[in-house]
């Protein structure tokens, strides 16, 4: 296939060096676009070396110029980058294209594809349904933000195949035509809101992944979220709801200790949550949801069934790290918002010595310090954020908060204030880029930590 458009890739990390291979290998004219003018053509020169034709890619550093927007047909844009980014904002009063790597990767792509978004649970969720089709069908890619760019795999799809796609709110901003069969969103809370501003802005685009589907596909939403029920009117899809709480006519549902599957003439008993290896209520939601999902993808209540009990935690998402002196400690550094460091908190069966802070999203933490509870007995606080932590936490009555410099640190102040039968659990409410690359990196560190206690 030749394809005589001509794009623009902005971004050089993962995202923009997977959307270069996708459009190297169909013979496009690309200019690979950074910002950062202390960047070389070197440098990016280098992370492209695996890449067939790359040396027919442009590159541009620094200033982007009006004579280059002028000359291409659309802009591939990474996820980091802001969509009202002067440059971006340049090109699209240019009248030009802008599509993100999951736009791009689905325009090239083939197969069934289940997407799901929401602000926390994605990743479990979409490697759990990874799991499962891949005991059902032969082809199966898990993509997107999980850490495995669809644009790098998207040539290799075919009509059999199951495409399965963590969507961040990112990465949705630039959607034009992306179609998935299924969708689910899990759920809306504060998060982001340095880039999208508001609440309403942030839960119209995580809705948007439903955008192009009709009465043809599915969206499986959370029943209990009251701002996605406040939104439903948006999605003009059949509609499949899964709960904790309630009892449904059709959908999925919690009865007693049984998941129960009700397509909507006869009840089906789908798993016992004792037989989960998923601990916390928040689990449950994500087993609901990828059972949803899969139903509709085609495959058995009995297949999924199986996957599910079998199942095990995604790393650094309250990963059990060791137990040391009776002492258990977990990993939950993909807990970076407030959000999911509750459902991490609410996990907790023991006293908790709890890690937090880090990078300012500019969230707010009162909803958070309320769920400690009686669960948590010590704040320990790292990173940008832990000033603001530190005056909340004080406002709403909890004192036993200590400091540390460095990860390391806190997890051997952490190791001495925790008790026998206690935990200390890493969950910082907060994203790693203050001190981190990425929160696998502070994960990684964490448990490397732990093991040298």
């Amino acid at each position: 296939m030749n394809e005589k458009r001509k794009y623009l890739v902005a971004g050089t990390g993962i995202s923009g060096v997977g959307a270069v291979k996708l459009l190297a290998e169909i013979g496009a004219e690309i200019i690979l676009y950074d910002g950062n003018s202390e960047l070389t053509e070197e440098i990016i020169r280098g992370k492209l070396s695996n890449i067939k034709n790359a040396e027919m890619v442009d590159i541009v550093i620094g200033e982007l110029e009006d004579e280059v927007i002028a000359d291409i047909d659309i802009m591939v844009i990474s996820p980091g980058i802001p969509t009202d980014a002067p440059f971006v904002n340049r090109v699209r009063l240019a009248g030009k294209k802008i599509w993100s790597e999951i736009e791009l990767a689905y325009v090239f792509g083939k197969g069934k594809i289940a997407a799901i978004t929401g602000t926390n649970g994605k990743t479990t969720t979409t490697a759990l349904v990874g799991e499962i089709m891949k005991a059902h069908y032969d082809s199966v890619y898990v993509v997107g933000n999980i850490g495995n760019p669809y644009t790098e795999v998207a040539l290799e799809t075919n009509e059999e195949s199951a495409i399965v796609a963590e969507v961040s709110s990112f990465q949705l901003e630039t959607i034009i035509d992306f179609l998935p069969d299924v969708c689910a969103v899990l759920n809306v809370t504060p998060d982001h809101l340095n880039r999208h501003y508001t609440m309403e802005n942030y839960t119209n685009i995580k809705m948007s992944i439903a955008k192009n589907q009709t009465s043809a596909q599915v969206c499986v939403l959370n029943y209990e979220d009251e701002l996605i029920m406040r939104n439903v009117s948006q999605i003009s899809s059949k509609i499949v709801y899964f709960t904790t709480k309630n009892k449904l006519d059709e959908g999925i549902y919690l009865d007693g200790e049984t998941i129960i599957y009700n397509d909507g003439d006869k009840e089906y008993p789908v798993v016992n949550i004792n037989d989960m290896k998923l601990v916390g209520i928040h689990n449950v939601e994500n087993v609901m949801a990828a059972i949803g999902i899969s139903v509709h993808m085609g495959v058995s209540l009995e297949t999924i069934s199986g996957v599910i009990k079998e199942f095990k935690a995604v790393e650094h998402r309250i990963e059990f790290v060791r137990e040391k002196d009776k002492v258990i400690y977990y990993n939950d550094s993909k807990g970076t918002n407030t959000d999911a460091s509750i459902k991490a908190i609410q996990a907790m069966s023991r006293p908790t010595v709890l890690i937090a802070g880090g990078y300012d999203k500019g969230s707010e933490y009162d909803e958070w310090i309320e769920a400690f509870g009686n669960k948590i007995k010590a704040l320990v606080l790292i990173g940008e954020t832990k000033d603001k932590i530190a005056d909340c936490a004080k406002r709403h009555g909890f004192k036993e908060i200590h400091f540390a410099n460095t990860l390391e640190e806190a997890v051997k102040i952490s190791a001495g204030l925790a008790e026998e039968e206690s935990a200390v659990l890493l969950s910082p409410a907060c994203a790693s880029w203050d001190m981190f690359k990425s929160y696998e990196e502070r994960g990684n560190l964490f448990k490397d930590y732990v093991n040298n206690l």
